[in-house]
This record gives C-alpha cells, sequence and structure tokens, in this order.
C-alpha cells in the first residue's frame, strides 16, 4: 500500500457503527461490533463508553486507548446505512 489511510473525521451513526471520512475524501460506515473482544475493547460493549470515540493520530480511539488501525479500517468494508 503506498497510501497511508488517516481518518480525519468520524461521526456516530448507530449501535456500534462510525461513519468516518479519511484524508482522500473516502467515506464509510464501519460496524466495529467484530472488533469488540479482549479486555481493552470490552468498555467499548458499553454503548455510552463506546460513543466516547475521538479522532487521534489517524485513527478513532477510546479513553481507554482501544483503537483500529487506520490501514484495517480503511480495507474494511464498510456497512449500507
Amino acid at each position: 500500500m503506498n497510501f497511508l489511510p488517516c481518518v480525519i473525521h468520524a461521526e456516530y451513526r448507530s449501535e456500534y457503527r462510525i461513519h468516518l471520512t479519511f484524508n482522500d475524501n473516502t467515506e464509510k460506515t464501519i460496524d466495529f461490533w467484530d472488533w469488540l473482544d479482549g479486555s481493552v475493547f470490552e468498555p467499548l460493549k458499553d454503548p455510552h463508553y463506546f460513543q466516547r470515540f475521538f479522532v487521534d493520530g489517524g485513527t478513532v480511539v477510546w479513553p481507554n486507548g482501544a483503537d483500529v488501525a487506520p490501514e484495517t479500517l480503511y480495507e474494511q468494508e464498510g456497512v449500507v446505512e
């Protein structure tokens, strides 16, 4: 991959879905549910905590340090809204 994707904007949509805009203006809505395994992701199963995400370092991050690599998000198939 010659292009390094970065999330530049993220907006909560519903349940565990976040609409992302990348630095090449690609937009997609990602369902994060399948990634919520393991101790660092456990707090994100609480819908209120899940919504506390923010963009930092080119990806979506939560207050406890949980994140998903921007390349992974970029390659992920988006969901239909």
